[in-house]
């Protein structure tokens, strides 16, 4: 028989790389050409374009960790209350325990045989999996989330600036567009091969909101222009 290939244990990693890499081709180019539709110096443009890098790759990296850190804190403190009512109920929760797979289509006979089993292998285990939703696959791990999207913020972040390195500046606006859109499909297609979905809905989506984005600050760009045009 032919194994199955599952990608449900790349999506922590996956989501933040993701997250990190799109955040970062679009918050800097759009804030390229923002700057670029009000301003004609190169070197403003760079400028504003790194800063936005580092600050956005810095706060990006934060960002994850305080916000995964905190989905963290809840997971533990759901695993210390079921170790609690294990010892203080443990008949109540094996009663709970086969209520639950009784729910998902099992006879109440081999429901509660199989919590028997599963509650004398490893309770809290077999608890915080079927009850909490809790494994090894989705459980939270901040410094690898927080990594993964401060790294892929700053990989996806310099592209638009090296666009802004070589590319006419009096055309800098379109050119930034028009790359950002590429760079974007190219990651909208990675992800979905990555894991295992349709790149065409990917890459719709996200053109559109990408395309969103950019329109709205080369419009906020064009209404401060301060080059005097």
């Amino acid at each position: 028989m032919k194994s199955e290939h599952h990608y449900i244990t790349r999506s922590g990693w996956l989501r933040a790389v993701i997250l990190g890499a799109n955040d970062g081709i679009l918050s800097t180019a759009s804030i390229v050409i923002g700057v670029a539709a009000a301003s004609s110096s190169r070197e403003s443009i760079i400028i504003a374009g790194v800063a936005g890098l580092v600050a956005g790759a810095l706060s990006m990296a934060a960002g994850e960790y305080v916000s995964v850190s905190s989905q963290t804190d809840i997971e533990t403190a759901d695993l210390e209350r079921e170790s609690v009512a294990l010892e203080e109920s443990p008949e109540e929760e094996l009663i709970e325990l086969a209520k639950i797979y009784e729910e998902r289509g099992l006879t109440a006979s081999l429901a509660l045989e199989v919590a028997e089993q599963l509650t004398a292998h490893n309770a809290l285990e077999a608890h915080a999996r079927d009850e909490l939703g809790i494994n090894e696959i989705t459980q939270a791990k901040p410094l690898e989330a927080a990594l993964a999207s401060g790294l892929a913020f700053t990989f996806g972040g310099a592209l638009p600036i090296l666009v802004a390195f070589f590319g006419a500046v009096n055309q800098m606006v379109y050119l930034q567009y028009v790359f950002a859109i590429l760079f974007l499909i190219v990651l909208g297609v990675v992800a979905a091969k990555a894991g295992g979905s349709s790149p065409k809905r990917a890459v719709v989506r996200i053109t559109f909101w990408g395309t969103l984005a950019m329109g709205i600050t080369a419009l906020i760009g064009y209404w401060f222009d301060v080059t005097g045009g």
